[in-house]
């Protein structure tokens, strides 16, 4: 698919969606886009599950659904088929596996999506009961909001057109034009770290408007962590390339209310019981990993 037609349908349609399955019954995923519906894993839903001293939960439970914060732009982590409707992706299984532990089947979740910028408010606010979307781990965000996990460890990258050799890496973007998403922390690196003059860094709400206007050569790099890159490039081969080595650590973790250490250690739990078992392989090999992206488990590291 060109990732002309991928941005534009990413970028309509509902924001929300109610997945579809049985209470009870094992809960999976399965997608059109770089996803493999036969290799990915089922998730067996928890009975009488309960987390003692999470006010979270208690709403969770008392409202019999969930609501789930995602991305909807990010080929092979959260993004929206515009075709079927559905959400797929690394991301959508991650969240759909700690569903099932907290005891809800996919007819009882709704993803929505919520861009970088509005995470900690969506998870403050009680919008979302809690979110999964290339949401890196650090200290600042730690002062809004908590996290389990990580999930996932990514380091950012440069996406640039295929037929560029003036960008090899961050030491080369001098003078150009470097374009990410509004509120992430790859785009505050740049800024901070001054690998371009302040007048060449372009923002927008989305990775697939950051694609799009590489396409059309009105900005020379898409600057965030290598994971997402590597799946915009592998849906576009002729006209878009990862160049560099990564230059960070980015720590994908799952957004909870800050205070709620109960739920927190549950989901590290599940993370935990996923690694072990071999889930969260399966769901990499038949997600992200379509990517050519390699990678293996972090280690959760626990608060």
């Amino acid at each position: 698919m060109k990732i002309r037609t991928l941005a534009a349908g990413l970028l309509v349609g509902a924001l929300t969606l109610t997945a579809c399955g049985k209470e009870g019954a094992p809960s999976g995923g399965t997608g059109d886009t770089g996803t493999d519906a036969a290799a990915l894993p089922t998730y067996t839903v928890a009975q009488n599950v309960d987390v003692a001293g999470s006010p979270t939960f208690a709403k969770i439970k008392g409202a019999g659904k969930l609501t789930i914060g995602v991305k909807d732009d990010q080929p092979g982590l959260g993004q929206k088929n515009a075709t079927t409707g559905k959400f797929e992706g690394f991301d959508i299984e991650i969240a759909k596996l700690v569903a099932a532990g907290l005891g809800f089947d996919e007819s009882k979740i709704t993803f929505t999506t919520v861009d970088s910028a509005a995470r900690e408010a969506a998870i403050t606010n009680g919008n979302v009961d809690y979110y999964v979307g290339t949401y890196t781990i650090t200290d600042k965000r730690k002062q809004q909001v908590s996290f389990a996990g990580p999930y996932f460890m990514a380091g950012q990258d440069l996406l640039v057109r295929k037929d560029d050799t003036s960008i090899t890496g961050p030491e080369t973007l001098k003078g150009k034009k470097v374009c990410s998403v509004t509120g992430s922390t790859p785009i505050q690196r740049v800024r901070d770290q001054q690998l371009t003059e302040a007048a060449n860094i372009v923002e927008f709400q989305k990775y697939s408007q950051c694609v799009e206007k590489l396409i059309t050569k009105e900005v020379d790099a898409v600057t965030t962590d290598d994971a997402i890159l590597k799946g915009f490039a592998a849906q576009d081969p002729d006209n878009l390339k990862v160049v560099g080595k990564t230059f960070s650590q980015e720590p994908y973790g799952i957004g909870l209310p800050r205070d709620d250490a109960a739920l927190r250690g549950k989901v590290d739990d599940l993370l935990q019981a996923a690694i072990d078992d071999g889930t969260w392989q399966k769901i990499y090999d038949a997600t992200l990993g379509k990517s050519g992206s390699a990678a293996t488990p972090p280690a959760i590291q626990r608060y």
